[in-house]
């Protein structure tokens, strides 16, 4: 089950639809335009780092708490097409309960107080992850039981406001292989079996492992290797037997970590019949990448720097990091770019920089999200989004 926008869109289209993460300001602008300008649903997949509640100081981008983000997407949204979902709420998922060193209860917790401002901010979907444990991987008895506990507390919240709200389950970590179709099956019998138990609705997405995942700034997954895996079957045959379970079993399936794949993998998407997809990582290293060219373009040596050094200070690239890179401080930089756009650091550089170039180009912030805005057209096109005129 989906939202009637989704529902009617994908009838008149055979369309992977996409998940994009909203990695800055320019980012969410350049979503909300597009999905506007070319009348199609896009969601806007939050992580909690990403946009968290406001008893939890918000999230990185913007430091926008959850309320004003939606309230901000809302008010340029004008034709509603634009989907708010909640990306890995749950356990553990927030910085702070890691470095917290949170119990399980204090961590589901604050996962229930989390999910409730996305439910009172008018969030339609929300994944539910409990694959997160810092004290090692749980099992898929143990995720599902954390899983079904979220679950309740989030309808039965919905209920209490009156929302309708749509899930997205997943319980395994990415690691780049496609998962095993037995797990899937064995997931999906006993959500469908809690759901029927308790009179809720079924999950409209289930994340599986598709062969996908990234590192630095490429995806290191099997599913666009051209060549043969030991001891593992081909994606192509072994893609299309997710979809029929998921087909059978009446849930779209979802793919997580599509950044950086070619075209020809992205165009065989809904060939294959994967329902859904999300991109984040991409469109934050895009605008980076936009970004140091402007400085190169203007011979702005100087301010080229203090960005790079306060990118490469913060140390968010450090979990992206393949072991034993051989990425250089540029580069490690660039990955980390779009995680101090809202310091206050960078907002002093942006301002210098707007002052440089005023009368050279439209806008440092017009430039930027145009510059993102061709990174999502790419996944539009190849996931058959576009009508024919816009290809």
């Amino acid at each position: 089950m989906l939202p009637r926008k989704i529902r009617q869109f994908m009838r008149r289209r055979c369309c992977t639809l996409l998940g994009v993460g909203p990695m800055s300001r320019n980012c969410v602008d350049a979503a909300i335009e597009l999905s506007n300008l070319h009348d199609l649903p896009l969601f806007l997949v939050a992580s909690r780092r990403q946009i968290d509640a406001e008893e939890f100081g918000g999230g990185y981008v913007n430091g926008w708490a959850t309320g004003e983000f939606a309230r901000y997407v809302r008010a340029r949204d004008k034709k509603g097409l634009i989907v708010l979902a909640r990306d890995h709420g749950g356990p553990w998922q927030s910085e702070r309960e890691v470095a917290g060193r949170y119990t399980l209860r204090q961590a589901m917790e604050s996962a229930k107080r989390s999910y409730k401002a996305d439910i009172e901010a008018g969030f339609e979907f929300l994944h539910i992850d409990p694959s997160a444990d810092i004290r090692g991987e749980p099992d898929i008895d143990e995720a599902l039981a954390r899983a079904f506990e979220l679950y309740e507390h989030c309808w039965a919240a919905a209920k209490r406001k009156k929302k309708e709200l749509f899930f997205e389950i997943g319980a395994e970590k990415q690691t780049g292989d496609i998962g095993a179709l037995d797990e899937v099956r064995y997931m999906l019998a006993k959500m469908r079996t809690f759901c029927r138990k308790n009179r809720f609705r079924f999950p409209s997405f289930v994340v599986v492992q598709t062969g996908t995942k990234v590192a630095e700034m490429k995806n290191i997954g099997t599913v666009g290797t051209p060549y043969r895996i030991a001891h593992e079957l081909p994606a192509e045959i072994q893609l299309p037997k997710l979809v029929d379970i998921c087909n059978r079993n009446n849930i779209f399936l979802k793919q997580h970590n599509t950044d950086y794949l070619d075209d020809d993998t992205l165009c065989f998407y809904p060939k294959l019949g994967i329902h859904s997809a999300n991109v984040a990582p991409e469109f934050g290293t895009r605008e980076t990448l936009a970004l140091l060219g402007l400085f190169d373009r203007f011979g702005l040596e100087g301010l080229k720097e203090r960005f790079l050094g306060l990118a490469l200070e913060s140390g968010k690239w450090d979990k992206w990091m393949l072991p034993g890179t051989a990425a250089g401080d540029r580069e490690k930089a660039v990955i980390a770019g779009h995680y101090v756009f809202s310091d206050p650091r960078f907002s002093e550089i942006k301002t210098e920089l707007e002052r440089k170039l005023k009368g050279k180009i439209p806008g440092v912030d017009e430039y930027l999200k145009e510059e993102i805005k061709k990174s999502l057209m790419r996944y539009l096109k190849n996931f058959r989004l576009l009508r024919l005129e816009h290809l």
